[in-house]
């Protein structure tokens, strides 16, 4: 699959992760953990988590780039690598699920 391919997929959160933010960070929080996993927080940084708050399942990963470039003022070739490796990572870890 190209990059250009893999921005075009749309992601929808996982209901089983809360969204926390406490003293300033944001964290996903598993409802339920995967047996055999130990208990996990993830803390996001402030661009991976402006991200997460643009998945709603109808916008495509070109879109939140796009977005993520307008904030951050970021080259769009940067912003892409790093989305596609943010919503890879949290694929293997079941908080987000890719939607048609």
């Amino acid at each position: 699959m190209q990059p250009d391919d893999s921005l075009q997929r749309r992601f929808a959160r996982n209901p089983l992760f809360a969204t926390r933010r406490i003293a300033g960070e944001v964290m996903l929080v598993p409802a339920r953990q995967r047996p055999g996993e130990a208990a996990s927080i993830y803390t996001l940084n402030e661009v991976s988590a402006f991200a997460w708050e643009l998945i709603d399942g109808r916008r495509r990963l070109a879109d939140v780039c796009d977005a993520v470039v307008a904030e951050f003022e970021v080259a769009a070739d940067v912003a892409s690598a790093d989305l596609l490796d943010f919503f890879r990572q949290l694929e293997e870890v079941g908080a987000v699920e890719e939607v048609p």
